[in-house]
């Protein structure tokens, strides 16, 4: 059955380019290598809530906490904490279309 990676986050203002740069050319890159497909991201413009949403893919559970216990991404998530606010993740089964 299908896992979905959820994580919300706000962006620090005084980090923005850094991020911006890091999201593109590192973080979904990488994030992808590890084996999370189907990537999406949204960017919140109004409203009170993170401004952030992202999510991704794995085939299996299983897979899943491979993932999550690997030290890429450990490294990974570590790097866009230094870059934002407010991060959360949580796992849960992909059911198709949007998921809170």
């Amino acid at each position: 059955m299908p896992i979905k990676l959820m994580m919300r986050w706000d962006i620090r203002q005084e980090a923005e380019a850094e991020y911006f740069e890091f999201v593109v050319s590192e973080f979904i890159p990488g994030v992808s290598k590890l084996g999370i497909n189907e990537i999406q991201a949204w960017y919140t413009i109004y409203g009170d809530c993170e401004q952030i949403l992202v999510s991704g893919i794995t085939e299996t559970e299983d897979q899943m906490r491979r993932v999550l216990a690997s030290k890429e991404w450990t490294r990974l998530r570590d790097k866009l904490k230094k870059l934002v606010d407010n991060f959360s993740q949580k796992v849960v089964r992909a059911t198709g279309g949007f998921q809170l």
